[in-house]
């Protein structure tokens, strides 16, 4: 493997660490999820409006893509937000294997906005995921609101996954994620506005949740984004997309590392957990194999 291929694997790791690292940040800030996801994306805004000022490049695009670009924005925002509460109302274990569930969402989703043929190995795996799901619902019923939250955080990602292959055909990445976290964040202080949010408690930010909030903002949001589209230049898609299948594990083992006791779930969560993460690797090691032998014809 080139040099440059050795160092964009290991950048990519650190990315995906950093990123399993995001739902600890979510435990550790002690916000509601709405003035965290707030938080999160007015920091990272703030980041890569710094990054475009620094490195002068633009950020300039057709009127109506820009209307797209905000609107995929709302998608991400939602994710960010049932995600987050996830974490809140049920525990961090619970709420990324729920969030492995996306390939299988995606499966049910792309042949509906892509207009594809329903393929049949894909159903299979979405069988093992419902029966997965039922294992972890039966031994983590209290958790069934952050079960059901988590799943649409997962549904949410796969829907923003789906039209970012759409969008990213006619702009480039940074371009997009700058106008997306713009759509969120408007749509969020909109929320806010009208339902009151914005109150003197809102601004009351203690110093170690600054801390965290900046971490997530700048590390885990605006740099780890711009990195990912980095390695891409160096690292096929499936690489990137198997290594980014690690972020629930390495996930759930810094929760509990760092949480111990209030992370530990039963073996039969796990083994759950492990079976959609077996059918989000085989999935891609099928479709793999797929692209190989087309682009060998």
């Amino acid at each position: 493997m080139p040099a440059d291929n050795i160092k964009s694997y290991i950048y990519l790791h650190i990315i995906v660490f950093i990123w399993g690292f995001t739902a600890i940040l979510g435990q550790l800030i002690s916000l509601e999820a709405l003035p965290l996801v707030w938080y999160r994306i007015l920091i990272s805004v703030i980041t890569l409006i710094i990054y475009y000022a620094i490195t002068k490049k633009s950020v300039k695009a057709p009127k109506h893509r820009i209307i797209q670009f905000l609107g995929a924005g709302v998608v991400i925002a939602l994710h960010w937000l049932t995600f987050f509460l996830a974490i809140k109302v049920s525990n961090i274990s619970i709420t990324l294997a729920c969030l492995s569930t996306g390939a299988f969402f995606a499966s049910i989703l792309e042949p509906i906005f892509l207009k594809r043929k329903v393929v049949f190995y894909e159903m299979v795996f979405g069988v093992i995921v419902v029966c997965a799901l039922t294992l972890i619902f039966s031994v983590s019923g209290h958790y069934i609101e952050g079960i059901v939250l988590g799943l649409i955080a997962a549904c949410l990602s796969a829907m923003f996954s789906i039209i970012n292959s759409k969008l990213i055909v006619h702009t480039a990445a940074p371009v997009i994620t700058f106008y997306e976290m713009v759509g969120g964040l408007m749509v969020l202080t909109l929320t806010l506005l009208f339902t009151g949010g914005f109150t003197k408690e809102f601004f009351e930010v203690s110093m170690s949740d600054w801390m965290w909030l900046l971490v997530l903002g700048t590390i885990c949001t605006a740099f780890a984004f711009l990195g990912s589209v980095y390695v891409m230049r160096y690292l096929s898609p499936f690489t990137v997309m198997l290594t980014i299948n690690l972020e629930p594990i390495y996930g759930i083992l810094l929760a509990v590392a760092i949480f111990k006791d209030s992370e530990k779930m039963t073996p039969e969560f796990y083994i759950g957990a492990l079976l959609i993460l077996s059918t989000v690797v085989l999935n891609g090691v099928v479709k793999n194999r797929k692209n190989r032998k087309l682009s060998a014809r």
